[in-house]
């Protein structure tokens, strides 16, 4: 039976913002995140006065805080949250902003993922990213995400005889949207077969099926309907939302996620089925995360996701429209902002400003996050279902 619980009805998303990539910066976590905050404001015309909350998501913010952070940018927050759910991090930056704004908490909430990259900071995040999963790999020489989702890899296509080639093609699809925003770090055409040539990683996994770091910023606000109505401001509604943590513990190795035991609630909210999705959105640090979330979302059945990459295109005029900024894989990976990525390009969808890759009469869209790769699993999970305002 599905839990009845309140729904996010009267929650609006606005002024979606990102601060241009960048492959290596000097600049700190920091700077990316005024950045951020200073073009929210902007899009919006407001005075940063008018933000009474903030919600920062940032790997390398440390040893800084969210609350120290508020001095440096002049804020006065009578509402804060730190999110450190790495690529869930968006999606559930939005659910716990859209039950403040709606318990009346506060009235702006600007949330933010920010990061920066420089020559040291990748190395040094996995030092200091999880002791779990670093004393569990270094001793048996392997370090780092690669291996882990290498073994997760593996595991999935043992079990449900995926192949590279069916990686390929959410790759190869997402580079073809990237071409078509001028943000994305990797625009250059590419092929089925250049993603088949390339070197590899940690077996199975190749080069083109990692994400490339890099420092940016991702925002949006969240505040009441009513508000961005009064506002002027064009907006989209929130209109469901799940999270979970550590989901099927029992799972020897991941091949599913939280999404599986929440999606029920999640349609149940917004008032649809997944056939009415536009657009869909997930992370996307790994191609076989990918598939997890096409399966556990309800796109198509346990282990039925090598089949439904064989039949749909999902570029942005195609079928099963995904990942139309390019994601992660081609937009590049801006640190914990890579949650983030996904919603600041459905809030452009739905709004019709996606310029080039607009999805034609987009009206819904989903967006799943999932992040905190422990070893063997990813612990944290959630999705959002978004409606344009009519």
């Amino acid at each position: 039976m599905i839990p009845v619980r309140t729904g996010y009805e009267g929650v609006a998303l606005v002024a979606p913002f990102t601060v241009p990539y960048e492959r290596y910066s000097i600049r700190n976590a920091q700077w990316f995140a005024a950045q951020a905050l200073r073009g929210l404001l902007k899009e919006a015309s407001l005075d940063k006065s008018q933000v009474d909350g903030i919600s920062l998501s940032s790997f390398l913010l440390r040893p800084d805080t969210v609350v120290g952070l508020t001095q440096q940018l002049g804020l006065s927050p009578r509402w804060m949250d730190d999110v450190p759910t790495g690529g869930a991090s968006g999606v559930m930056a939005l659910r716990r902003a859209a039950r403040a704004v709606q318990c009346g908490d506060a009235d702006i909430i600007a949330c933010i993922g920010a990061d920066t990259n420089h020559v040291e900071s990748f190395r040094q995040g996995l030092a200091n990213f999880s002791s779990f999963a670093r004393d569990a790999t270094y001793p048996y020489g392997a370090g780092g995400p690669n291996s882990m989702f290498a073994l997760i890899t593996d595991n999935y296509m043992r079990q449900f005889g995926a192949t590279r080639t069916d990686f390929g093609r959410i790759a190869v699809s997402q580079r073809a949207n990237a071409a078509l925003n001028p943000n994305a770090m990797l625009r250059k055409p590419m092929s089925l077969d250049d993603y088949m040539r390339a070197r590899p990683i940690a077996e199975p996994i190749h080069l083109l099926d990692c994400v490339m770091p890099c420092a940016g910023a991702e925002g949006f606000l969240v505040m009441r309907e009513e508000r961005a109505e009064a506002l002027s401001l064009p907006h989209v509604k929130l209109r469901g939302a799940i999270e979970r943590h550590n989901a099927y513990v029992e799972d020897p190795v991941m091949i599913r996620g939280g999404w599986l035991r929440d999606r029920d609630e999640l349609y149940a909210q917004a008032g649809i089925s997944p056939g009415h999705i536009d657009v869909v959105h997930t992370y996307d640090d790994y191609p076989v995360i990918v598939l997890m979330q096409f399966e556990g979302l309800g796109l198509c059945d346990l282990g039925g996701g090598p089949a439904f990459v064989r039949e749909n295109t999902f570029t942005h005029d195609g079928t099963v429209p995904h990942n139309t900024s390019g994601g992660q894989l081609s937009a590049g990976q801006a640190g914990a902002a890579g949650g983030f990525l996904g919603l600041t390009e459905t809030i452009r969808q739905l709004l019709g400003v996606a310029g080039e890759r607009q999805v034609r009469d987009a009206r819904w869209g989903l967006v799943s996050g999932f992040g905190i790769v422990n070893f063997d699993r990813c612990v944290c999970t959630g999705a959002v279902i978004l409606e344009r305002a009519q």
